[in-house]
């Protein structure tokens, strides 16, 4: 049997028309079973040869093996075959070729290694970890660990939008490099666990931005990956198995990741974020997210339902949808139209763009619409927008749908229109503050929230007191604010000076935190009397034995009593503690600066308690207009009007209970109105 076989491979070898080429690993071997020699535990390996350190064989054979041939050889020099070193062919039939492919051993699947990551910067930086996990894990490798101590491979994933954060990043770097350069000892003394030195990889803003920074800088780093070639890492990876550099910090112009299932890295298993888009078109001259994120583009409508599908059939029970500039989505596959000349890409009134938009197709409108319809019973959030894509169709479905939160990132920057000129933001103070009017107009009682910067190239004390004034006015219930950082690149760097004294950023940026901290004060004590329905996220970090936590609709952290409560839709209502992933009614009874606690009343659905605010609504509006209590708000809570008289046919209690959990602003507006304490 080994003699006919042995004759059989000997005529596919001495075959001259095709070559098939071996590529032999150092310190491996393979084990041709049908040979009395194994010289060693081997691995044969059949793919594209390595550079060097690969034993070059090439072989004749007369058919074409699926799986056996990568990429044709391109030695010029002569190879020897093995044909050279096995015994004249006998006579004998050609075996199938099953038969040969049977004796080539297929090799066990060995994981690669251990992952460490951290990740600094933006909620699309998170995602954008879970797409690298995701791609790492079909590659072989899919083990993480909790300390960089344990792991074979450190992803790092950097933010390049202010210094404070690079300067983070350095400093992590040194300690990976420590763990690197000290390996051995670190093993010996029981500090590290890892099975050889780790790979350390920069991934992110930051990568693309100082990408030849990073890998001078003494062997800190092994891999650089941009935001756009994170497809491209096990390659990279692999490329320094063999003493050389892996980069790849190629932007695209196509690359979504539309096609990757992230793998989630939160331990909160009833949220998630979902990328829509990525890139930028906005161009801000202080704004250095164009040149590390590249431009716009936007995931197919399909991929996004599919992927929110898969979340919600595995528990999750809120969805934030992700981009740079996530309402300026637009998914032209397919049904994309060109925008005849002239006409203009709908934007929020008094605002402008830079950009003009070429081919139109769903925008985010669209999608929000078709998600919110389609998953009724899960909230829908959404970071980071721009203020000019707040077109009203947009303002009016998030008045309609329940289930898309009543909360939005309104980015001012500053409140001097000067700044915002220089800033190339496309828009005065006036227009974001008549937006906010709009707004609040449409959706009564929407929490705003913000970003603001201090110190901007050339800023004056007056320009900034525009700031502190446009804070007041607003009152947001939350802001991110930092002191201006100037980036390379953008056109702030180019263009202006960085001018304003780093004390004076710091006395700035002090002052408006302290407006801000009265203002949300103000947006907090006004839930006070309210019913919030909130996501119940787990235990209360400061009492996880008597409280859980979740987040209201506006985005407030609620705490309450841990107790057993009556369950709404169960069939029998019994009761029952509310777990993670619980929606609960909560009575608010007091506020801080920065959270809410009260009274939890019972355990619901989203669409249970929003279908009794419309109900009673509708009733209060009704029963009003027959008694001559007030004319008529309309449904759910708009509009105006009002009148007095001493005779109410509807409890105060009544109203009180079913308009706060509507419109706490609609509610004071009808007390008022009626002269009701």
């Amino acid at each position: 049997m080994a003699s006919a076989s042995l004759s059989s491979l000997s005529s596919i070898l001495t075959h001259p028309h095709h070559n098939l080429r071996l590529s032999l690993r150092p310190r491996r071997a393979f084990n041709l079973r049908l040979l009395s020699y194994t010289p060693r535990p081997a691995h044969l390996r059949l793919s594209r040869p390595h550079r060097t350190r690969c034993l070059s064989v090439s072989v004749a054979f007369s058919r074409n093996f699926s799986g056996l041939r990568s990429k044709p050889v391109r030695d010029n020099h002569e190879v020897l075959g093995l044909y050279h070193f096995m015994p004249p062919p006998q006579a004998a039939s050609l075996g199938s070729l099953e038969t040969v492919a049977d004796l080539l051993p297929v090799p066990d699947v060995v994981p690669k290694g251990r992952i460490y990551h951290e990740t600094y910067g933006c909620q699309m930086n998170i995602n954008d970890m879970e797409i690298v996990l995701s791609i790492m894990k079909k590659a072989g490798y899919s083990e993480t660990v909790e300390a960089p101590e344990s792991a074979e491979v450190i992803f790092i994933n950097t933010c390049a939008i202010r210094d404070n954060a690079e300067q983070k990043v350095w400093q992590r770097l040194n300690y990976f490099w420590f763990l690197k350069r000290e390996w051995r000892k670190n093993v010996s003394i029981g500090r590290s666990g890892s099975l050889h030195p780790p790979k350390v990889v920069v991934l992110g803003c930051m990568a693309e931005r100082l990408k030849d920074k990073i890998l001078d800088a003494d062997k800190m780093v092994d891999v650089v990956c941009g935001p756009d070639a994170y497809r491209d890492l096990p390659r990279l990876l692999e490329d320094v198995d063999y003493g050389q550099k892996g980069i790849n910090t190629l932007l695209s112009l196509e690359e979504t990741y539309a096609d990757i299932t992230p793998v989630r890295i939160s331990k909160n298993l009833i949220s998630a974020f979902v990328s829509i888009m990525r890139g930028c078109n906005n161009m801000c001259s202080f704004c250095i997210v164009p040149f590390t994120r590249g431009r716009e583009r936007s995931r197919p409508v399909e991929s996004i339902v599919g992927e929110v599908a898969e979340l919600w059939a595995s528990g999750v029970k809120e969805i934030t949808l992700l981009g740079q500039n996530v309402n300026s989505y637009n998914d032209a596959t397919g049904v994309g139209k060109e925008i005849e000349p002239g006409a203009n890409w709908k934007l929020s009134e008094g605002f402008s763009s830079t950009y003009k938009v070429k081919t139109m197709g769903s925008r985010f409108a669209d999608l929000l619409d078709r998600l919110s319809s389609e998953f009724p019973e899960m909230r829908f959030r959404f970071t980071s927008p721009h203020p000019k894509d707040f077109p009203d169709d947009l303002l009016y479905l998030m008045r309609k749908r329940n289930n898309i939160c009543k909360s939005i990132h309104l980015p001012a920057q500053t409140g001097s229109t000067s700044v915002l000129q220089r800033m190339r933001r496309g828009y005065t103070r006036e227009a974001y503050l008549e937006l906010v009017q709009k707004i609040r107009r449409i959706i009564p009682d929407a929490a705003l929230t913000s970003d603001f910067i201090c110190g901007f190239c050339g800023e004056t004390e007056e320009e900034h007191l525009d700031t502190l004034s446009l804070m007041d006015t607003v009152g947001y219930d939350m802001a991110y604010m930092f002191a201006y950082s100037m980036r390379e690149k953008t056109h702030a760097h180019r263009n202006y000076k960085d001018d304003v004294p780093e004390d004076v950023k710091q006395r700035r940026l002090a002052e408006l935190i302290e407006t801000f901290r009265e203002s949300t004060g103000q947006r907090y004590d006004s839930q006070v009397g309210t019913t919030q329905l909130v996501l119940v996220e787990g235990p209360n970090r400061r009492a996880p034995e008597t409280e859980l936590i979740g987040k209201s609709d506006k985005g407030h952290r609620v705490s309450f009593s841990i107790m057993t409560l009556p369950d709404r839709d169960s069939e029998d209502n019994g009761p029952r503690i509310p777990v993670v992933g619980d929606f609960v009614e909560v009575r608010i009874s007091r506020s801080s600066r920065a959270s809410l606690y009260g009274e939890p009343l019972a355990i619901t659905r989203l669409s249970t308690f929003y279908e009794a605010v419309d109900e009673a609504a509708v009733a209060c509006d009704i029963t009003m207009q027959t008694t001559g209590v007030c004319e008529h708000f309309g449904g759910g809570g708009g509009g105006g009007g009002g009148g007095r008289t001493d005779g109410l046919t509807v409890s105060i209690d009544q109203i009180i209970l079913y308009w706060s959990q509507n419109s706490s602003l609609v509610l004071k507006l009808r007390l008022e109105l009626l002269d009701v304490d």
